[in-house]
């Protein structure tokens, strides 16, 4: 098992993949990057930018992911719109206000890319952003009418849903169409060519400028991005707070080898690193900020990592992010045993639904 690592192992490991990545250009910006990275969707000079992989797109370091979880600690709406389901009813107003807020806050920090997976966030989303569509990138996944569905695993329909999404949200384009698979990978090898030619028609027709898929299979997103170079250029998959590479046969060797941009979900394990709720008001609030800006620290001193993803709800979480891409990347010997403290909380709170997220400890 995974988890039964030694630590001599995972040193052994860390020692490897060091080696590995010395003569690696990876996704992290060089001297001759610069003038690329200026002309990026809302460049701010106090932002890091990464390479997306062969996508050739530079991206902040940290994105927004797509969820809003705990939102009505801030919108203070209705119990039930705690989740991340279509908000409507009396909160809506407030909720879609939040949303526009949010983006606004990204885009003046320099967060240029958001990554929308239902067509509930690719319609508020395509709402916040209308009129500064050149303001950010959107990667787009409105898993419904995707793969995670038997009735939508052939070209002909996940084309069909990309058509109907795109008419539905007002946008003539996507920059990056990444279909939802099932979770497991267990697709048969008919449904993966399905997939693959859906994504090159897509592709030819300029409705999608880049594609790729999301799983949390990392040995099926292994094989798609070593089979299929030219249409997985990126993917969008776990990487928690505390996931660490593996020795042997990691994800990231193929990721390295096929320069696939990486979008990482989950890098709070669905808000378990944290004791408080989400409010800027809650007593532990200063607590969770610094536990979470640790947290990305620690995740993007991977270089393979493109960006982690977080579903941010305010504009004080987003600025927090800001601030975790400015501070000092390594951890110290005292943040690292805090945040390894941290984790060992995160992973006691874990929801039970989220138990699976425990397999992304190694990747």
């Amino acid at each position: 098992m995974q988890e039964t690592l030694s630590r001599r192992d995972m040193l052994r490991g860390a020692a490897a993949t060091a080696a590995a990545l010395a003569g690696w250009r990876g996704f992290i910006a060089g001297a001759d990057d610069a003038d690329a990275i200026r002309k990026t969707p809302s460049y701010n000079p106090e932002m890091e930018y990464r390479r997306l992989g062969k996508t050739g797109l530079w991206v902040s370091a940290v994105c927004l992911g797509g969820h809003w979880k705990r939102i009505n600690k801030i919108i203070k709406g209705r119990k039930e719109n705690a989740g991340y389901l279509p908000i409507t009813g009396e909160d809506q107003p407030a909720f879609e206000k939040n949303r526009y807020d949010v983006i606004s806050r990204c885009i003046e920090v320099g967060i240029n890319l958001v990554d929308a997976c239902s067509g509930a966030e690719i319609m508020v989303y395509s709402r916040a952003l209308k009129g500064r569509r050149d303001k950010m990138y959107m990667a787009w996944s409105w898993y419904e009418k995707e793969s995670r569905f038997p009735e939508w695993r052939t070209a002909a329909k996940l084309l069909q849903g990309l058509d109907e999404g795109m008419k539905e949200a007002g946008v003539d384009h996507v920059d990056l169409w990444r279909i939802s698979a099932l979770m497991d990978g267990k697709h048969t090898e008919g449904e993966v060519q399905e997939q693959i030619k859906a994504l090159d028609i897509a592709r030819k027709q300029g409705k999608v400028r880049f594609t790729g898929f999301s799983s949390h299979a990392r040995e099926w997103l292994r094989m798609l991005c070593e089979k299929y170079p030219e249409q997985v250029q990126f993917i969008c998959t776990p990487y928690t707070a505390d996931s660490k590479v593996l020795p042997n046969d990691s994800l990231f060797d193929a990721v390295r080898k096929c320069d696939v941009g990486v979008l990482g979900i989950k890098p709070f394990a669905s808000n378990s690193l944290f004791a408080g709720d989400g409010s800027p008001e809650h007593p532990e609030a200063e607590a969770d900020n610094r536990r979470a800006r640790l947290a990305i620290r620690n995740i993007l001193a991977n270089p393979a990592i493109t960006a982690p993803i977080p579903g941010l709800i305010s504009i004080q979480q987003v600025d927090n992010m800001a601030l975790a891409v400015k501070e000092r990347r390594q951890l110290d010997l005292k943040e690292r045993a805090e945040l390894d403290e941290a984790c060992r909380q995160m992973w006691a709170r874990l929801p039970a639904d989220y138990g699976w997220l425990k397999e992304w400890r190694f990747v």
